[in-house]
């Protein structure tokens, strides 16, 4: 990997930034398309989160956990604030931080993309666990948090391997951990309702936690072939529009699949 000592001053206008820079903008516009789309075109289904408190049972006299509704949010939203949170994070690099952005891209480093991820990514996470049944506050920060924790060790991993003379993995396993907690929480949630339901859980539930959790794992793929230099990945560059396009598809196969599941009214 390039290091800051090594790395020649960066040039916005060439050919490769300029086509990145184009490619920032087209992904704005398609993820804000479809962000509209889904605000325009879902059905308003309010989903509960709620509390877990303490209540004292007068009748057992005894202090037991219960669960209360908290608020209500549509569905609708959620699944459209990832969509917006892309378009806004592409839309930032391809004008107001390209500079930026190409000086950070030719020290083989992206900041923007670990800020976006640590928020879109985890709104898709609880998204995915609110549509497997989680539904509790704590829980869902906690998840939120997790996948953020993840994402950001992506940036420690850039920022700390500028200066190293060999890879230092520490940070990428640290987000492995982080990143894989939610979807083990969110498959104890399924395996429970198929076992209390006797298998009747919808099946775009289970096509979404299958589809985006290996879409999650491709971002992880993406990162190892990036530092082991593995054929076009030699390229940091093609690496980021990787990730670019994983973003994509993984945001709208989530999006839609949602949609299509329980957004739209059947016809």
């Amino acid at each position: 990997m390039t290091t800051f000592e090594t790395t020649p001053p960066a040039d916005p206008a060439r050919s490769e930034y300029r086509r990145l820079r184009s490619w920032n903008l087209i992904m704005a516009g398609l993820h804000a398309i479809q962000g509209v789309l889904m605000l325009v075109l879902a059905d308003a289904i309010p989903w509960p989160i709620r509390l877990t408190r303490y209540d004292f049972d007068p009748v057992a006299e005894v202090i037991e956990p219960i669960t209360v509704d908290w608020i209500e949010v549509e569905l609708a939203l959620l699944v459209a604030s990832f969509l917006f949170l892309s378009a806004i994070a592409h839309l930032l690099v391809g004008t107001l931080l390209y500079r930026r952005y190409v000086f950070h891209l030719s020290r083989e480093i992206n900041p923007y993309r670990w800020y976006e991820y640590a928020l879109s990514a985890s709104v898709m996470i609880v998204v995915i666990a609110m549509l497997a049944g989680i539904w509790d506050l704590g829980t869902l920060v906690a998840l939120f948090t997790l996948v953020a924790v993840m994402n950001l060790m992506g940036l420690v991993m850039e920022r700390q391997n500028q200066t190293t003379a060999s890879i230092d993995w520490t940070a990428y396993n640290i987000g492995v951990i982080a990143g894989a907690v939610p979807w083990v929480v969110i498959g104890i949630s399924l395996v429970g309702s198929v076992t209390a339901s006797g298998g009747d859980v919808p099946d775009f539930v289970i096509y979404i936690f299958v589809s985006i959790f290996i879409f999650f794992n491709l971002f992880a793929v993406n990162m190892i072939l990036q530092y082991r230099e593995t054929w076009r990945w030699e390229s940091y560059l093609f690496g980021e529009r990787m990730y670019i396009l994983l973003s994509l598809v993984a945001k709208s196969a989530l999006a839609w699949q949602v949609y299509f599941g329980t957004l739209t009214s059947p016809i």
